[in-house]
């Protein structure tokens, strides 16, 4: 494809002019196939994001990333700092599985799932089309002075901006120490929790800020997958792609006219309208190709089919497509690349679900107390000092948990002498004595197997060493 002679966008920012000052985007209100889709993923989307820090299954918050606590549930699966090494193999599955994601459809992501575009787009631009109106009255109501219909615009969009602000405020809060917590504090007095109130309104004016003000900025400027996709992006990936071919014929793109033949004349179908370009929401223009500003939202191709309806032209010059597909006519293939991607994603994830499986729910550490030496007692009984600390990963309360001897003959006596409770996701800890006759020793270091037990019934088995007298044998 000829190079266009003005090709200033691959040096600068659509939302930057060229004084280096803010270029503010007002998008047409978009419409078409692809939007009422991604309207109906992104409310389900909505729904779910605000929901599941209130959903629990078996007890567990549906998601919790408790970080002063240290306490994570993903997907009502609690993980403790001890299960750190599933958290991190979680993550990694992620990281492939959007890997994949962009090698194969792009920046799909970024337009149909991502909590930024779904909040910005499916939230706050509707209120902004409602209290504002379209492209055009937006762009006059800019630009007329501060009279009493500009005023009360800008004052009734800033306030319902900030109230929606503070909601999902409240509900980011709610992932971070918990749905109930939440609750209890909102219900409780706002004084009696200063620190989360405090927090809550940083949040509000985190979000507010980047909602009200920074918008698409978030997807140029800060977050860095828009240019992973230089790296992750290649020929054969699927994005929202130009149909320079078709649209650009032998003589280049011009404005319709009515009854003239187009091929005859070597026009291409694009009619010049640019009205792909009035509605894309981070200001670019698809025709120049592939961009890191564009997030795979469809909105021109709605646009694009819209006006090749109106002007009898078939749709789908600007389509879901990779370059191969529009220069060679090549259909999508599934790469070595692709598949090397999918192979490490089934692997990791096979590995992720029988680490889970594996894992206890109850976990039981038992070590010497440092420094201390073993006591010989009466009738040839070697006895060592322990700390013990056992954590319980369910909702329910572990009663009557006890300890004993698995690997040899001997006594474990706790300091309290009873039997002790494990409350529901949390932990007991104490001190116990392990007494071993020392004819049962195998040497001067031995290895304990000890069984935890609640009514009688194995929940967990800890290991441990036992200091004896050397042998000499």
């Amino acid at each position: 494809m000829d190079k266009p002679k003005n090709e200033y966008f691959r040096d600068s920012i659509a939302t930057v002019n060229n004084e280096g000052k803010r270029s503010w985007v007002f998008p047409k209100k978009p419409s078409g196939f692809f939007y009422k889709y991604r309207t109906y993923v992104s409310y389900f989307l909505l729904l779910f994001l605000l929901s599941a820090p209130f959903i629990k299954i078996n007890g567990n918050q549906f998601l919790l990333f408790n970080v002063l606590e240290r306490k994570f549930n993903i997907f009502g699966f609690p993980f403790w700092p001890q299960d750190f090494h599933l958290l991190v193999i979680s993550m990694i599955v992620g990281v492939v599985f959007v890997i994949l994601f962009t090698v194969v459809f792009g920046r799909i992501f970024c337009g149909w799932i991502c909590p930024q575009t779904i909040f910005l787009e499916m939230v706050f631009r509707k209120i902004e089309y409602w209290i504002d109106g379209d492209r055009g009255k937006q762009i006059r109501l800019d630009k007329q002075p501060w009279n009493a219909e500009k005023i009360r615009k800008r004052l009734l969009k800033w306030f319902v901006f900030f109230i929606i602000s503070f909601l999902i405020a409240n509900v980011f809060l709610a992932y971070l120490i918990g749905g109930d917590t939440l609750i209890n504090y909102i219900t409780g007095n706002p004084l009696d929790n200063i620190s989360t109130l405090i927090s809550l309104t940083i949040f509000t004016c985190v979000f507010y800020f980047v909602f009200a003000w920074f918008r698409e900025q978030v997807c140029i400027i800060a977050c860095p997958y828009g240019r992973l996709q230089g790296v992750l992006l290649d020929n054969k990936t699927i994005n929202v792609t130009y149909d320079y071919k078709r649209g650009e014929g032998e003589n280049g793109r011009s404005k319709f006219r009515k009854n003239e033949d187009r091929n005859a004349l070597g026009k291409g179908d694009c009619i010049d309208c640019k009205q792909c370009v009035v509605v894309c929401p981070t200001g670019i223009d698809i025709r120049n190709g592939t961009q890191l500003e564009c997030v795979n939202c469809t909105a021109c191709i709605d646009e694009c089919d819209h006006m090749m309806e109106n002007v009898g032209l078939p749709k789908g010059l600007i389509r879901y497509a990779s370059e191969d597909n529009i220069a060679k006519k090549k259909p999508f293939e599934f790469t070595a690349r692709m598949k090397g991607y999918s192979a490490v994603l089934l692997i990791l994830t096979g590995i992720l679900i029988g680490m889970l499986f594996l894992r206890n729910d109850v976990e039981a550490r038992i070590l010497r107390l440092p420094g201390q030496l073993y006591q010989h007692k009466e009738n040839n009984i070697i006895s060592n000092v322990y700390t013990f600390k056992v954590i319980n990963k369910t909702t329910k309360d572990i009663t009557d948990v006890s300890y004993k001897l698995l690997s040899h003959k001997g006594e474990i006596k706790l300091v309290s002498n009873k039997n002790f409770v494990v409350p529901k996701q949390g932990l007991a800890e104490g001190t116990l004595f392990i007494e071993i006759n020392q004819a049962a020793l195998k040497g001067d270091k031995d290895k304990l197997e000890i069984g935890v037990y609640t009514k009688g019934k194995l929940i967990e088995t800890a290991k441990s060493s036992f200091l004896g007298p050397r042998s000499y044998k």
